[in-house]
């Protein structure tokens, strides 16, 4: 027996996620919706021996699609063959924000559904200083009206006993304008079966995925021949159902003196006032920075131990050969590699999820709007790029609360740029070794360099999005249209989903790509095509007698890595590096860094002889490192390997490129598409060599 199908519909900030949690009881899965990028949640409500499907359908203030997520609400309304097309769908409204939620109601009625009205918030009424008389809105509606507090679960077992309960027929009481009657006359002779309202909605919109071309053709046509357009249709329509409710509430909705707007609006002096709120947003970006950073570091080391030590114990369980070093150093340090940023994720979605709950992300998105609008953006890219500066994974995923697709699109592929920690120890390393210590106007010279680095970051992903946006047409024209909520408590059943839905996705989603790109990695690195690798303690014995211990150990690494097939690739890049400033041990460090930034300093100490366990924190391994580094020999120009002009070029192509495999892999998952995410990679490469290539040419 099939299941009935409910969807929840409602506008943003109107509790429909608590709702949709309190329905499911967390038995719920998250996707995207078939062909698009938006997030798809669905649940299974059993009550009575029956099953219903909850499809939880994205936030919309309008029937009429102005962005990606909302032209999925209409999709999925208007394809009545669809799997998602509802059986029943349930109007969540807010008290705030009644009017709105009831145009949402009349036209999903009007389009022929069955619906119910609910709502949510009820606790709120006293708070905004509401009145509602309920009897007066059932018979303004026509159907039952269910009041809720999904915080609490007021409400809600009457709700699911309503779900099987037939709504009231409903007669439309929306007159099309005489002006239109015309066209519209001719439209219905197109779609005989219709609706006279989703008729209306085929005329009122630039793109109806439910009609063929031929009919899309046609609409056009009547159109053109009425000279009117999609806009000036719901302009009216809106006018028309405005003053219609307008009337019709003013008995029905009271407003009286509001304790919380009181509280909303003192707290708003501050928040949003034009200089202190900027600083109190910087002061909340230092605090998530600080906490990703400082909370992060002893989960981030404690995972490192723990897989550090299983991989070491299941070396010494199992016996040597190329079965056990895969599962030690490809698989467990693979899954290691995916599990670390865990942490991170954890703790910036915390602090979204706090934010949205609390209403202040609205505030933040407010103030940083105008500020981005020139670039392409819109104020809700500030927390995926200033994010960017701890970890561009988790930035790349919090870009999905921004509705508009080309903004969304712009911010995750521009965030990258943004200088991450992973960046940090090479920049530590690099920086120590070509720039002089020493001070300039009282500043630290070393610290002025790493400054204009991130620096450089912000200017670079804000240059991108600017040249992107000429060449990325956007589908919707975009608008800031958002409802600034009250404050209110966060409701933790929704923040502890989020973060988990979230920190799921990116452990099962970008892992599968992070491990199998971790594979081969240690394969290139650990076979070779002739018997130099598998013989590399002959050659190294022959060559260098007098190596014992560990400095034989190291050298045999070196060597072997050297004749791996990752050391041939990297003498084999050896000439489009050379322009560059760097030799072939340098390309091997850029190659193997593509797993992670911060893997180009262990690799160069494998390569130079020194271990691959090096803590550049630690002033003795240190020094040894910048040592070796130093007295290292370019064969190609005679000179020192790191020197000025080779070190400027390093650091300007890791300011640029896309070294980070885990962040391909979640861009490829947040935008569901190949294509952006190679443009991005060879975007960022060819920008990163160009830089490097002309520092070094004009500094050499």
């Amino acid at each position: 027996m099939k299941k009935k199908v409910i969807a929840l519909l409602g506008n943003p900030n109107v509790g429909k996620t608590s709702l949709f949690n309190r329905l499911t009881k967390l038995n719920q899965k998250v996707g995207n919706y078939p062909g698009v990028t938006v997030e798809k949640r669905e649940g299974t409500l059993v009550h009575q021996d029956k099953k219903y499907h909850i499809v939880d359908l994205p936030g919309t203030y309008t029937i009429y699609p102005n962005s990606l997520d909302e032209e999925v609400v209409y999709d999925t309304l208007s394809d009545t063959k669809g799997s998602y097309y509802p059986d029943l769908v349930v109007v969540v409204a807010e008290p705030a924000t009644l009017k709105r939620a009831i145009v949402l109601y009349q036209q999903v009625r009007e389009m022929g559904l069955p619906a119910i009205f609910v709502v949510n918030m009820v606790d709120e009424l006293a708070q905004k200083g509401i009145s509602i008389d309920f009897d007066a809105l059932r018979q303004l509606l026509r159907t039952e009206i269910y009041q809720t507090n999904a915080r609490t679960g007021k409400g809600i077992q009457e709700l699911i006993a309503g779900l099987d309960n037939e709504p009231s027929l409903y007669i439309s009481s929306f007159q099309v304008p005489a002006a239109y009657a015309p066209a519209l006359a001719e439209a219905k002779r197109l779609f005989p079966l219709a609706k006279e309202y989703s008729t209306w909605l085929f005329l009122a919109q630039e793109n109806s995925k439910v009609l063929t071309n031929d009919q899309r053709a046609a609409v056009l046509q009547i159109r053109q021949q009425h000279t009117i357009t999609p806009q000036q249709l719901q302009r009216d329509e809106s006018l028309v159902r405005s003053q219609e409710l307008d009337r019709a509430l003013e008995q029905i909705v009271i407003r009286g003196e509001s304790s919380a707007l009181k509280t909303t609006a003192k707290i708003d002096r501050l928040l949003m006032h034009p200089l202190v709120g900027y600083a109190i947003f910087l002061g909340v970006l230092l605090l998530i920075f600080q906490a990703i950073f400082a909370w992060s570091a002893p989960l981030m080391d404690w995972i490192d131990g723990t897989f550090s030590d299983l991989a070491a114990y299941l070396s010494t369980q199992l016996p040597e050969g190329p079965l056990s070093s895969l599962l030690t150093d490809g698989i467990v340090t693979g899954i290691g590699g995916i599990v670390i940023f865990l942490p991170q994720i954890v703790i910036l979605f915390i602090f979204i999820s706090l934010m949205e709950e609390t209403g202040y992300m609205s505030r933040i998105v407010f103030l940083m709007d105008r500020w981005l609008r020139p670039f392409g953006l819109n104020g809700k890219s500030v927390i995926p790029l200033m994010s960017g500066a701890a970890c561009a994974i988790p930035a790349v995923m919090s870009a999905r609360n921004i509705e508009n697709p080309k903004e969304r699109l712009l911010t995750m592929l521009v965030t990258p740029f943004m200088t991450c920690s992973a960046r940090l120890p090479i920049y530590i390393v690099i920086i120590g070794l070509v720039i002089p210590e020493g001070t300039f106007l009282g500043f630290n010279i070393q610290g002025l360099v790493l400054f204009g680095l991130y620096i450089l970051g912000v200017v670079s992903a804000l240059g991108s999005a600017w040249i992107l946006n000429i060449f990325i047409k956007s589908v919707h024209k975009s608008y800031l249209v958002f409802e600034i909520p009250t404050y209110k408590i966060p409701d933790w059943k929704n923040v502890v989903t989020n973060v988990w839905e979230k920190s799921s996705g990116f452990l099962i989603g970008a892992g599968k790509i992070i491990l199998a790109i971790s594979i081969i990695l240690w394969v290139l690195g650990n076979f070779g095509p002739n018997n130099r690798f598998y013989d590399a303690e002959t050659y190294v014995t022959t060559e260098q007698p007098t190596l014992e211990g560990d400095e034989l150990e190291t050298a045999i690494a070196s060597y072997q890595l050297e004749h791996s097939f990752l050391g041939y690739i990297g003498m084999g890049i050896e000439p489009i590096v050379r322009p560059l400033g760097y030799d072939w041990k340098m390309g091997i460090g850029l190659i193997s860094s593509f797993a992670a930034r911060e893997v180009f300093v262990g690799t160069m100490a494998v390569v130079y002889s020194l271990g691959d366990d090096v803590d550049i924190e630690d002033d003795g391994e240190r020094a040894t490192l910048f040592e070796r580094m130093k007295s290292e020999v370019n064969r190609n120009t005679g000179l020192p390997a790191y020197n000025f002009a080779s070190g400027i070029s390093l650091l300007l192509f890791y300011a640029f490129a896309m070294q980070c495999m885990a962040t391909i892999a979640v861009v490829k998952k947040e935008t569901g598409s190949w294509k952006w995410t190679l443009i991005q990679l060879g975007f960022m490469t060819g920008l990163a060599y160009i830089a490097a290539l002309v520092a070094y040419q004009l500094l050499k």
